[in-house]
C-alpha cells in the first residue's frame, strides 16, 4: 500500500505541472534531466548505458535507456502514450464582448464532454510565439489562477434541462474573463506576462493555448481508492511509462515514446503517425539489415485508458468484459484493429503481469457500439513491431474530470518496470 500512495502522490504533482502537452513534456525532461538523461541530437551515436531523449515540438518526447544486449538479436522494449487531452483551445481573434461580459471564443480539441465543463474554475496555459529584437521565440505560459469561467444557464430559464439538453459548442461555451473592462485583449496580456518574465517584447505573434480547471487532483472514497483528476487520459499513462522507465534495470534497451495529437487521430509531424519515433529508431541501430531484425525482435506496449464498468450504466458494456476499478490494468482488444492486441501480445502480457503478482482484465467494446483507438494501431502500422494496447480503467473519460483506482497506477507501473528491465525477444516467439 506504501508503493500505492507514493505512485500516486507523484501523479497528483506531475498532474498539476502538466496542464497542457507542452508543460507535460516540460515536466517530464525536468525529471530526465534529473536522472542524468542527455539530449538526443541528429549526430549523437547513442552508447550502451547511456540515457537520452529527444523532444520534438515542444509536446512530444521519446526517452530510452541503451542496454548493453545486442539490438538485432534482443530488440527493444518499447511503451506508448500521449500527452494530449481533448479541451478547449482559444481561437486566433477570440475576443467577444456581450453584454458588458469580456469572452474568448474557443474551439473544441478532440472528443470533449463538454458538460462537465460548465461551472469549474478555470485558467489558461500554453505556448507562446512572440518577436524580441527581430528574433522569433516561443515560450510557455500558465495563469495558474482562475480567470474564466462558463456559468450554466438556470433551470428557471430551460425548464427541459434534465431531459435533453444540447451544447452548439460555437455559441454556448464561450468562458467568461470578466466584466466591463476595457480595451481587453489576449495578446495584450500575453505580452505584459512574457515581458515579466523574459524582458522586452516586441509583438505577440501567435499562440496556442487552451483552458484547463485549477482544481487539484484528490484520492476520494472512504476507503481511499479512488484518484480523481482532470487529463487522466493519458498523462497517467505517461507518468508511469516514464517511472518505469527510470526505475528501471538490466541489459534491456528501454524507450518510452509520449506523443501529442492523439486525441485528433495522430497525423502530424510529431503525432503516432509522424517520423519521430522511427527516426529515433533508425539512429539506435543505422545498419538496415540489422535495423529490421531489431524491429523484428522488439515489442510495444501501447498505453492508454480502457473504460471501466460504470455501476450506474453497467449495460454500456459486454456482459463478460467490465473491468473494475483496482483490479489491475486491461488488455484492450477490437477485431477490428482499433487495438493492436493480437493474442500473441496478449498472452506475452499476461505472463509479464503474471510475473509480477499483477492482475489482469480484459476489454471489448459490445458489438452493437463503436469503438475508439489509440496509438496502437498506429505505431504497429509505421513501424513494423509486435504491440498490444493496454490501459488503466476509468471512468468519466474525456470529461473535465475523471477517475481511476489508486492501486491500478501501481499495477501498471510495475509491470512496464519488469518489462523495461527483463524483455527479451526470445519469450515472444510467433
Amino acid at each position: 500500500m506504501s508503493n500505492t500512495k507514493n505512485s500516486v502522490t507523484g501523479l497528483k504533482a506531475f498532474l498539476a505541472e502538466a496542464v497542457t502537452p507542452f508543460h507535460a513534456v516540460k515536466a517530464i525532461q525536468h525529471r530526465l534531466d534529473a536522472a542524468g538523461f542527455k539530449v538526443l541530437d541528429t549526430d549523437t551515436v547513442p552508447e550502451v548505458g547511456g540515457r537520452y531523449y529527444r523532444i520534438a515540438n515542444g509536446s512530444s518526447i521519446v526517452a530510452l535507456r541503451v542496454g548493453s544486449n545486442d539490438l538485432a538479436s534482443a530488440g527493444i522494449a518499447l511503451a506508448g502514450a500521449h500527452t494530449d487531452s481533448p479541451t478547449l483551445m482559444v481561437k486566433p481573434k477570440p475576443e467577444k464582448t456581450r453584454q458588458g461580459y469580456v469572452q474568448l471564443g474557443v474551439e473544441v480539441y478532440g472528443g470533449v464532454l463538454l458538460n462537465p465543463w460548465f461551472d469549474r474554475d478555470l485558467s489558461l496555459a500554453g505556448r507562446v510565439s512572440y518577436r524580441a529584437e527581430g528574433v522569433v521565440k516561443s515560450t510557455l505560459v500558465n495563469f495558474e489562477q482562475p480567470v474564466a469561467i462558463i456559468p450554466s444557464l438556470a433551470i428557471h430559464l430551460d425548464r427541459e434541462v434534465n431531459q435533453k439538453r444540447s451544447i452548439n459548442p460555437q455559441t454556448d461555451i464561450l468562458p467568461i474573463l470578466g466584466q466591463n473592462i476595457d480595451d481587453w485583449s489576449i495578446r495584450a496580456q500575453l505580452k505584459t506576462r512574457i515581458e515579466a518574465e523574459c524582458g522586452v517584447v516586441d509583438e505577440v505573434l501567435d499562440y496556442e493555448l487552451c483552458f484547463y480547471d485549477v482544481q487539484q487532483a484528490s484520492v476520494i472514497g472512504l476507503d481511499r481508492s479512488l484518484f480523481a483528476a482532470a487529463r487522466l487520459d493519458n498523462l497517467l499513462s505517461c507518468y508511469v511509462g516514464i517511472e518505469a522507465l527510470l526505475a528501471a534495470d538490466g541489459e534491456t534497451t528501454a524507450l518510452m515514446v509520449c506523443n501529442d495529437h492523439e486525441e485528433v487521430g495522430s497525423l502530424s509531424a510529431v503525432g503516432a503517425n509522424g517520423p519521430l519515433l522511427t527516426r529515433v529508431l533508425e539512429q539506435l541501430e543505422p545498419d538496415p539489415a540489422r535495423y529490421r531484425a531489431m524491429i523484428e525482435a522488439s515489442f510495444m506496449i501501447s498505453c492508454d485508458n480502457a473504460h471501466g464498468i460504470h455501476p450506474n450504466f453497467s449495460d454500456r458494456h459486454d456482459d463478460n468484459h467490465g473491468p473494475l476499478l483496482n483490479a489491475g490494468p486491461v488488455i484492450k482488444i477490437n477485431s477490428n484493429q482499433r487495438y493492436a492486441t493480437n493474442s500473441l501480445t496478449a498472452g506475452y502480457f499476461r505472463t509479464l503481469a503474471q510475473r509480477c503478482s499483477v492482475p489482469v482484465q480484459s476489454f471489448v467494446v459490445r458489438t452493437d457500439m463503436g469503438c475508439g483507438s489509440t496509438i496502437g494501431p498506429i505505431t504497429a502500422g509505421e513501424t513494423g513491431i509486435k504491440t498490444l494496447d493496454v490501459g488503466v480503467p476509468t471512468f468519466a473519460m474525456h470529461s473535465i474530470r475523471e477517475l481511476a483506482g489508486c492501486a491500478d497506477v501501481d499495477y501498471l507501473q510495475t509491470v512496464l518496470t519488469h518489462y523495461f528491465s527483463r524483455y527479451q525477444a526470445s519469450d515472444v516467439q510467433g
